[in-house]
């Protein structure tokens, strides 16, 4: 377990690495599987995209956040916001490329790890004003 000075710096490693590869990831989306893939299922790659973009955003304040003032919820939020890029991009990624249906029922758990995130965060906003 990172210690407490050094978890901003774990947050920010992972969201800066996660946005490149959502960038890397749309592209590929969008010039390398259009021919290989439907169009539902270039739909449901580009939902992964967009929530991990958009997840890698949230990481970057939290990891900003905890170097500003660091608090264990926000540490925590981070965490369930890195999660949750894992199950919900990755499922999504999974289940586009492969077309096994099994990796759908993944993506909700990724989903409530974001819900989660975002309550541990409004909890954070909360005790520190």
């Amino acid at each position: 377990m990172p210690s407490e000075q050094q978890a901003p710096r774990i947050i920010l490693l992972f969201a800066t690495l996660s946005g490149a590869i959502a960038v890397a990831l749309g592209a590929f989306a969008a010039h390398g599987l259009k021919a290989q893939l439907s169009p539902y299922l270039i739909d449901v790659f580009k939902t992964g995209v967009q929530y991990q973009a958009w997840h890698s955003l949230a990481l970057l304040g939290c990891g900003i956040w905890a170097r500003i003032m660091p608090t264990k919820a926000v540490l925590y939020a981070a965490l369930f916001f890195a999660v949750g890029i894992l199950l919900f991009s990755g499922s999504l990624y999974a289940l586009a490329l492969t077309g096994l249906k099994w990796f759908g029922p993944i993506t909700p758990l990724g989903g409530m790890c974001f819900i989660i995130g975002w309550v541990v965060l409004a909890v954070a906003a909360w005790r520190s004003a």
